[in-house]
């Protein structure tokens, strides 16, 4: 009966623990930049999306008329999150809420004239024709 009891307690206590909710927002100005997060293609600015490990994220926006953004995220874990802390995060009977804002501001896209394009193909053809010779 003791053991039964137990068993009880500790069932309960388990499905009595806490969690973690992490979220990851991404906002830009202009907003409504198409964003991919390490590979994975997950919509337009403002998104929130959840996510399950802390490290080093790949961000990438695009917009037309604009520069395309490549960046880095590294999330650190916060406190509760670091071990031996983090047993005791999970265990604990509320959720911990762990959000974070990212923030980019993109640059507008700038035609160059038709005089830098010539220039541009003049230098190129100058190049060529010094690493070709004979």
């Amino acid at each position: 009966m003791k053991r039964t009891t137990s068993l009880i307690v500790a069932a309960l206590a388990v499905s009595l623990a806490g969690c973690i909710d992490r979220k990851m927002t991404i906002t830009s100005e202009p907003a409504g930049a198409v964003v991919v997060v390490s590979d994975v293609e997950i919509g337009r600015t403002p998104v929130t999306i959840p996510f399950t490990w802390y490290g080093d994220y790949e961000i990438i926006l695009r917009q037309s008329g604009y520069k395309t953004i490549r960046a880095h995220a590294n999330i650190f874990p916060p406190v509760y999150e670091i071990p031996p802390f983090d047993l005791l995060s999970e265990l604990a009977p509320w959720t911990y809420h762990d959000s974070r804002y990212l923030h980019y501001r993109m640059q507008e896209q700038t035609q160059p004239s038709d005089q830098d394009l010539i220039n541009r193909g003049l230098q190129m053809q100058k190049q060529v024709s010094e690493t070709v010779k004979p």
